[in-house]
C-alpha cells in the first residue's frame, strides 16, 4: 500500500494535515505522511508508508517544511526506552533556541548559515527532527551540507574537512591469520589504511576471535602504530569482552551493529544495559565502533510502522549518547574525555527489499552522511552492494564519486571491489588513490609520515617503485623482527605466503594498470568473471538430483511464487506455504517425540552450494555421525526447503519441537546457500537449540539465540570441519538451554 496526498491547504502543516482527514490526531497517518516525504525506496514501500507519486511526495515534504521542530519533536512515530535514553546527550539549552523554527527555516540555516553557527546548534537537535529536516533535501543540498560540518576523531584528523580515511577490512573465508596480515600489507603498499584494521570474522568463538585480535594486534605493536590506529574484530561486543577479559590489551576498538529500536536491537541481542555498560568499561584511548544501515530494522520485522529514514537517524541518537558515556567513563577514570566513537553506515549491504539502483544507493549515503554529522558523529561508509541489487562494479566508482562531495570520514578498503568472505561489492585500495587524486584529498598526517617512511609514496606525496607491492610491506615488517636476512630471500618467502593466500580464494592486488588507481589487468578479468559467476549462481535452482541424493529428503516450499519473488522479496521466503506447513505437523505425528535434533537444507541465495561435488554430503554425513556420538538422537528425514530463508527454519522448530511442558533441548540445523561472489560457492549452517518450551512460544527464537558457521565449501571452511564444529556449538547452546530459566513468554506459556 502506498501514501496518498491528494491537496494540501495553504499554511497547513503535517498536524492540521492529520486533523483535517481524521478529525484528530492519528497515528498511523502521520507515520503515513512522515514516509511519503522520504525519497523513493523499496524498503519503505513494504510497510506502506511510500508515496503513491511524485506529486504525493512534495505534497508530504510541504507540510513537513511548515511543520515546527517541537511539535515533531512532541509526536514522535513511536516510543521505546531507546528513544528516550537517546535523549540524554541532547542538548535542551540549545534546543529551546530552535524548537519554535519550522522544518524548512532549519534547513535554509543548515545550507547557509557560517560553519561555527551550524555546529552550535547541532547538540539541540533531537534525532526525529534531523530526520525530518533530511528529508526535505534534494541530493545536492546534502552534499552542500555534508560538506561544510566535520567532527574529527580526537587527536587525528580522521574525518577532518579534506580528508578521506580507510578501514581496512581484512577478512578472509576461514579466519586465517596470514590472509588477515597480508591484507594489511596491501593495503598499506596503496598508502591506504588509517582509521582501523577491521576484520568480518567467520567464527563467533571467542578462541578464533582472539587469533584474529592477536595477528591484527601484532602487526601494529611491530610497526609502532598502537597509538595512531587501532584494530579490531567485529564480532558481537560480548566476544569481544571476553577475549579482552583473557587476554588483556589485545583487543582495540569494540565493536556492535546497532538498531533503530530496542526489539530490533534485541536481534543483535543487544540492550541497553548491555550498551551502558560496555561503554562504560572503555576508558582507555579507544572507544566503541558501530555499524549500522537503513533497512535493518524492517528486514528484522521490527519497523514499528515507521520508515527507514527515522530508523536510521534513531541508530545515530544512540550512537552520541553512548559515545557521552565513553567520554564519561574516561573522564572518571582520570582521562581527557577525549572519546574514539565513529560510525559506519552499511548503505546497500541487506538487499533489493531495502533498495535497488545506484541512484537510490548514494541518496541513502548521503542522507545518513548528513544525519550522522548532524548528530555530531564521525561517520564513514561502507558503499556496497549485493549481487542481487541492481548495482555494477562499474555503478560503484560512480557512486564513490557522488558521496566524496559530501565528506565522509572513511570508505572501506579491500584489494578488489569484491569482498573474499562476505560475498557483496565495495571499495577497492585504488579506489582511494582514485578519490583522492581526484579531490585533494588525503589521509591522517600520522599515517601519511608512516607511509613515506614505508617508501611507498615519496616527500611529495607521489607513488614510488614500491607503491602498490605488498611484498616491499613485508620485508619492512621482518626487519622490524630484527631479521638480516637478505632481501631477496626475503621477498621469495613473501610471494610463497602470497601464493598460500591466493590459493585460499583472497585475492591481493599487486602493482596497478595504466594509472595508480586502476587494477592490474590481470586481475581485473579475474574480478569481472567473479561477477558474472555470481549473477549464474543467483538465478539457479536447486537440482532433483541434489534433493534425491538426501537420504529421507522432504520437499517442502516457502511462500514465495518463484525465485524473482524470493531473490525481490526476501519475506516471503520466511515462512512455509499451507501444504508445507500441514506436512511438518505430519511429520511431528510420526516423530512422536523421538529425536531431537532435525536436518534443514534450503537453497538459499546459490543453490550451487549444495550442488557442488564434495560440498553437502560430507557435512551432512558427519554431522549425523559427530551428533550421533554426543547422544543426540537425528531425524531420518532431510527438510529441503526451495526459497527457503533462516527463519523458515525457525518455524520448522516450532512445528516440529514446540511443547510448552518440555524443557529438553531440540536442535535444528539449517543449511543455506550464501550469497554468491566469493568463488567459493559457500553455504552456512544456522544452529539453534533452546528448549521445546521456548520453541513453542511464537516470536521466542529468532536469529539471538542462533549461532552461525559461514563459508563452508570444499575451498573455505572443510565440510567435515564444519560439521564437528557445528556439533561443539549445539552442545553449548543445549547446556545453556537446560541452566537458563524459562522467559516470561515460556512462563505463561507453561502456566
Amino acid at each position: 500500500m502506498s501514501v496518498s496526498l491528494p491537496d494540501v491547504l495553504p499554511d497547513e502543516d503535517v498536524l492540521d494535515y492529520v486533523q483535517r482527514q481524521h478529525g484528530a490526531f492519528d497515528a498511523r497517518l502521520y507515520q503515513q505522511v512522515l514516509g511519503a516525504a522520504n525519497a523513493f525506496k523499496e524498503g519503505d514501500a513494504a510497510i506502506g508508508v511510500a508515496a503513491a507519486d511524485e506529486d504525493s511526495r512534495q505534497r508530504a515534504r510541504t507540510l513537513l517544511s511548515r511543520t515546527r521542530l517541537e511539535d515533531v519533536h512532541a509526536h514522535p512515530p513511536f516510543e521505546d526506552r531507546l528513544h528516550v535514553f537517546s535523549l540524554e546527550a541532547w542538548d535542551a539549552a540549545r534546543w529551546r533556541r530552535v524548537a519554535d523554527w519550522t522544518l524548512g527555516q532549519l534547513k535554509d540555516f543548515l545550507l547557509t548559515a557560517d560553519e561555527a553557527s551550524v555546529h552550535d546548534v547541532l547538540d539541540g537537535l533531537p534525532s526525529d527532527v534531523i530526520a525530518c529536516v533530511v528529508k526535505l533535501m534534494s541530493d545536492a543540498e546534502l552534499k552542500a551540507v555534508g560538506g561544510r560540518v566535520f567532527h574529527p576523531l580526537p587527536g587525528s584528523r580522521v574525518g577532518a574537512r579534506g580528508y578521506l580515511g580507510a578501514r581496512l577490512q581484512p577478512n578472509s573465508p576461514t579466519d586465517h591469520p596470514e590472509d588477515i596480515r597480508w591484507q594489511v600489507f596491501n593495503g598499506w603498499a596503496f598508502a591506504v589504511g588509517d582509521v582501523v584494521l577491521g576484520t568480518n570474522p567467520v567464527s563467533s568463538d571467542p578462541t578464533s576471535v582472539a587469533a584474529v585480535e592477536a595477528a591484527l594486534h601484532e602487526v601494529l605493536v611491530t610497526f609502532g602504530l598502537t597509538d595512531v590506529m587501532p584494530h579490531c574484530v567485529l564480532s558481537h561486543i560480548d566476544v569481544q569482552a571476553q577475549v579482552e577479559a583473557r587476554h588483556p590489551g589485545t583487543t582495540g576498538i569494540w565493536f556492535q551493529s546497532l538498531g533503530g529500536n530496542e526489539a530490533a536491537n534485541r536481534t543483535f541481542d543487544v540492550t541497553l544495559e548491555k550498551m551502558v555498560a560496555h561503554a562504560a568499561s572503555r576508558t582507555g584511548r579507544w572507544g566503541l565502533y558501530f555499524e549500522t544501515g537503513q533497512g535493518a530494522d524492517a528486514t528484522n520485522g521490527h519497523h514499528h510502522g515507521t520508515d527507514m529514514l527515522i530508523h536510521e537517524s534513531r541508530k545515530y541518537g544512540f550512537a552520541r549518547a553512548l559515545k557521552r558515556r565513553v567520554a564519561v567513563a574516561q573522564g572518571s577514570a582520570g582521562r581527557d574525555a577525549a572519546p574514539w566513537v565513529h560510525v559506519n553506515d552499511v548503505a546497500g549491504f541487506i538487499g533489493p527489499e531495502v533498495f535497488r539502483t545506484r541512484e537510490q544507493l548514494v541518496r541513502c549515503c548521503l542522507e545518513d552522511i548528513v544525519m550522522g554529522k548532524l548528530h555530531g558523529l564521525t561517520l564513514g561508509l561502507d558503499v556496497c552492494s549485493t549481487l542481487h541489487m541492481d548495482v555494477t562494479l562499474d555503478d560503484l566508482g560512480w557512486c564513490q564519486e557522488q558521496l566524496a562531495e559530501a565528506g565522509p570520514a572513511y570508505l572501506m578498503a579491500l584489494p578488489t571491489r569484491n569482498d573474499p568472505m562476505l560475498s557483496y561489492l565495495t571499495t577497492s585500495f585504488q579506489d582511494h588513490v582514485r578519490l583522492r587524486e581526484r579531490y585533494g584529498l588525503k589521509v591522517d598526517d600520522r599515517m601519511w609520515a608512516f607511509f613515506q617512511r614505508l617508501g611507498v609514496i615519496d616527500a611529495a606525496g607521489r607513488p614510488t617503485e614500491h607503491f602498490g607491492d605488498p611484498r616491499h610491506v613485508y620485508v619492512h615488517y621482518r626487519r622490524h623482527h630484527g631479521d638480516t636476512r637478505p632481501e631477496a630471500e626475503l621477498r621469495a618467502e613473501a610471494e610463497a605466503q602470497m601464493a598460500r593466500v591466493r590459493a585460499r580464494g583472497v585475492p591481493l592486488a599487486v602493482g596497478h594498470g595504466e594509472e595508480p588507481w586502476t587494477l592490474e589487468p590481470a586481475l581485473e578479468q579475474d574480478l569481472r568473471q567473479l561477477y558474472e559467476d555470481a549473477k549464474v549462481g543467483l538465478w539457479s535452482e536447486l537440482s532433483d538430483a541434489t534433493v534425491e541424493s538426501l537420504s529421507g529428503a522432504v520437499r517442502l516450499r516457502t511462500c514465495s511464487e518463484d525465485r524473482r519473488d524470493y531473490i525481490l522479496h526476501p519475506p516471503s521466503g520466511e515462512s512455509l506455504d499451507g501444504d508445507s506447513e500441514a506436512e511438518v505437523r505430519k511429520l511431528r505425528e510420526r516423530h512422536a517425540g523421538r529425536w531431537d535434533a532435525q536436518l534443514v537444507v534450503s537453497d538459499g541465495l546459490d543453490p550451487r552450494s549444495l550442488m557442488d561435488a564434495g560440498h553437502l554430503a560430507p557435512f551432512v554425513e558427519t554431522l549425523r555421525a559427530e551428533l550421533g556420538a554426543q547422544g543426540w538422537s537425528v531425524a531420518p528425514e532431510v527438510l529441503v526447503v526451495k526459497h527457503g530463508r533462516v527463519r523458515a527454519g525457525y518455524q520448522v522448530g516450532r512445528l516440529l519441537f514446540g511443547d510448552e511442558g518440555d524443557a529438553t533441548p531440540r536442535a535444528i540445523v539449517h543449511v543455506i546457500g550464501e550469497r554468491p561472489g566469493s568463488g567459493h560457492h559457500a553455504y552456512s549452517a544456522y544452529l539453534t537449540a533452546p528448549a521445546a518450551s521456548t520453541w513453542a512460544t511464537p516470536g521466542a527464537v529468532d536469529h539471538d539465540r542462533t549461532r552461525l558457521i559461514a563459508g563452508i565449501s570444499d575451498t573455505s571452511v572443510r565440510p567435515e570441519d564444519a560439521a564437528r564444529e557445528a556439533v561443539r556449538i549445539l552442545e553449548e547452546l543445549a547446556a545453556t538451554a537446560r541452566t537458563m530459566p524459562p522467559s516470561a513468554g515460556d512462563t505463561a506459556a507453561m502456566g
